[in-house]
């Protein structure tokens, strides 16, 4: 599977606002729901927003309800990540990645999770919260 680019990140002060961008060249996202998980230093990896492919159906992990917002345009096959109101808590590296792993489809579903045998993260964009 072809690892997902991530862009977007930086450093910005609490209250302030991030727009993540994540393209995936030779791979048609449009195909698959498609998650958002961020990993802090010693901290497991967490889901934090999820969209479906169909509808754009959104869902959202607690912690980032009312300040994120996932998006996704199909022409530019591309996925979004808005980050608005953000706090120190959210300094972390954040990933996309599309809910298949090569052979089957999974749903948007909350706790938002991986599927277990994906193993196609790409580099990641790093967001740091700190005034």
């Amino acid at each position: 599977q072809v690892q997902p680019l991530e862009s977007g990140g930086g450093l910005v002060q609490p209250g302030g606002s991030l727009r993540l961008s994540c393209t995936a060249p030779g791979v048609v996202l449009d195909y698959h729901n498609m998650a958002w998980f961020r990993q802090a230093p010693g901290k497991m990896r967490e889901g934090v927003a999820c969209i479906t492919s169909s509808d754009e159906h959104t869902f959202y992990a607690d912690s980032v309800q009312g300040r994120f917002t996932v998006s996704r345009d199909y022409a530019k096959n591309a996925v979004y990540l808005q980050l608005n109101n953000l706090k120190p808590e959210d300094t972390a590296t954040y990933f996309c990645a599309p809910l298949y792993d090569g052979r089957y489809d999974y749903p948007c579903l909350l706790p938002i999770r991986p599927p277990t045998k994906y193993n196609s993260w790409g580099q990641g964009t790093q967001v740091t919260v700190s005034s």
